[in-house]
């Protein structure tokens, strides 16, 4: 299985594999069924990947899909974070949230 880059956005990371294994925009994205131009669009951080996308993407490049998920989940809420000008501290609120709202559906 390939090792994902990390702290690189999910577009560069899509990127770098595809250049890994020496491949061009066109070949990876007839392999996975979809435009050359919306998977240049997710390279370059333009579009956002569906999650049928990042399964495609794991399964095509041989990458582990949680990673892929947990990569592309990071961007957005790294993208939230700047447009909304807030503070780091704001990731340790959520986390405890996270937990809290764990154990609410736990419980249900």
């Amino acid at each position: 299985m390939t090792t994902i880059k990390k702290h690189t956005s999910f577009g560069e990371l899509l990127r770098g594999l595809r250049e890994e294994m020496g491949q061009t925009l066109k070949t990876v994205a007839e392999n996975l069924e979809m435009d050359t131009s919306l998977l240049a669009k997710i390279e370059r951080n333009e579009r956002q990947p569906t999650k049928l996308i990042i399964s495609q993407v794991a399964e095509y490049f041989n990458v582990d899909k949680n990673e892929l998920q947990t990569e592309f989940l990071s961007d957005q809420i790294a993208y939230k974070i700047l447009e909304e000008e807030a503070d780091i501290e704001i990731l340790k609120v959520a986390e405890e949230k996270v937990k809290y709202l764990k154990t609410m559906n736990n419980g249900k």
